[in-house]
């Protein structure tokens, strides 16, 4: 077995490769890439088949783990959207020139060497090296335990359809030691790996952050709310919050909580609750909550600040747009967040007051999603304001650097 280290420095060493290479080739190589996961999928289903047989996490992380034709399918499409996008590096951001004569670009670069630690879901395996080939940066992989078959299989595929295409797929690096322990020490290869972008529950992610000496780029758990305003429209909202909650709950882009204006409540309440009961979904909510509807159990504080990922969500009461916005800033963990309402003051009011990666008007928070906002793919959603924020897609994943060209100037 590799150790964590010397997968690390081999792709340091190999970094030159992916940085180094022009359109075309990074574009040929995402082409390899998703030829290889359709051209491998019986090697790569049956390599999942059997993390999914050992997984002893419960039926969301199953799900997250699952694999089959479709999902290998949206991997493969995900890399092609990816060939269609410019190639960021290189690109000038700004230009201009100062008086003595000096003209200064900012370029974009790459970052270097990305690191990413993450749980369960082996399509992240296939979108990092993706958006890193077309970034020009190394990345070093390191998934689950749970997993780790998956994403071998995943990674073998592509570097050999790589190799037989006469590029060196040695920028790609998944980390072989799944332990606590080779995780540690991943996070502490600052001499290797530029960056570090844990991408997982909300206690992988803490610790992270606080272990790590390797800079970070913090994505967040998705503790996402829907405020239905009194002035919504009822089909809409029923349809905005059914999709958030019941399309995948166990992704960070689901609902886990939702708000309802006071004077709505008994117009709204019944109708929208009982759809998610009907679908088997556990309610808690507030005294007022359960005065209109009282099938529903009671929230402790704990619940309102809850990711779930499952079929669960906490309800409140508000008395109007004012309060709803307090109680998200007060509980979100600045992920999604959407109003329902067809009052245009009141969207205003809560786009302006909600500190979140992405605020929503009548739309559902599962479109927080690289692909859906036309990134071709994302290494995760950044909830922190340093360095990106939101979906991480090509240009989140690019730094900058200054050229300046001069004349022979000197400084006084």
């Amino acid at each position: 077995m590799i150790g964590v280290t010397a997968s690390c420095a081999l792709a340091k060493e190999n970094a030159h490769v992916i940085a180094l290479a022009d359109t075309r080739d990074k574009n040929k190589m995402l082409e390899f890439a998703a030829a290889a996961v359709l051209e491998s999928a019986a090697e790569i289903l049956a390599a999942n088949a059997k993390d999914v047989a050992h997984c002893e996490r419960g039926a969301q992380f199953a799900d997250r783990l699952m694999l089959n034709e479709s999902r290998l399918k949206d991997m493969a499409e995900g890399l092609e959207k990816l060939i269609e996008l410019p190639n960021p590096i290189g690109e000038i951001a700004e230009e201009w020139t100062v008086p003595n004569g000096m003209r200064i670009s900012k370029v974009r670069v790459p970052l270097g060497v990305i690191g990413i630690i993450y749980e369960a879901r082996p399509n992240v395996t296939v979108d990092a090296i993706g958006l890193c080939i077309k970034t020009g940066n190394a990345i070093v992989l390191r998934g689950s335990k749970e997993a780790y078959s998956s994403n071998e299989a995943l990674v073998a595929a592509v570097k050999a359809r790589l190799r037989s295409g006469g590029y060196n797929p040695e920028f790609i690096q998944l980390i072989q030691d799944v332990s606590r322990e080779g995780a540690e020490t991943l996070m502490t290869c600052r001499d290797y790996v530029d960056v570090l972008i844990p991408r997982g529950s909300a206690s992988l992610i803490r610790t992270v952050v606080e272990k790590s000496t390797v800079p970070v780029i913090e994505t967040g758990a998705g503790n996402c709310h829907a405020y239905i305003e009194q002035t919504a429209d009822i089909d809409k909202a029923l349809d905005i919050v059914l999709n958030g909650k019941l399309r995948r709950p166990s992704v960070c882009n689901a609902l886990e909580s939702l708000l309802v204006d006071e004077s709505a409540a008994k117009k709204f309440l019944p109708v929208i609750l009982g759809a998610l009961k009907e679908k088997g979904v556990e309610i808690v909510g507030c005294e007022k909550t359960r005065a209109v509807c009282p099938f529903v159990v009671p929230a402790s504080e704990d619940d309102y600040a809850a990711e779930y990922l499952a079929l669960k969500i906490s309800v409140k009461v508000v008395r109007g747009v004012e309060e709803a916005c307090e109680h998200i800033n007060k509980y979100s963990t600045k992920h999604s967040e959407v109003i329902v309402t067809e009052s245009k003051e009141a969207a205003e009011y809560f786009t302006s007051r909600i500190d979140s990666a992405a605020v929503y008007v009548n739309a559902s928070t599962c479109f927080t999603d690289g692909f859906q906002f036309g990134f071709g793919a994302e290494m995760g959603i950044s909830t922190q304001k340093l360095h990106a924020r939101g979906p991480l897609g090509l240009k989140q994943l690019t730094s900058e650097k200054y050229v300046i060209r001069g004349n022979g100037q000197v400084r006084a």
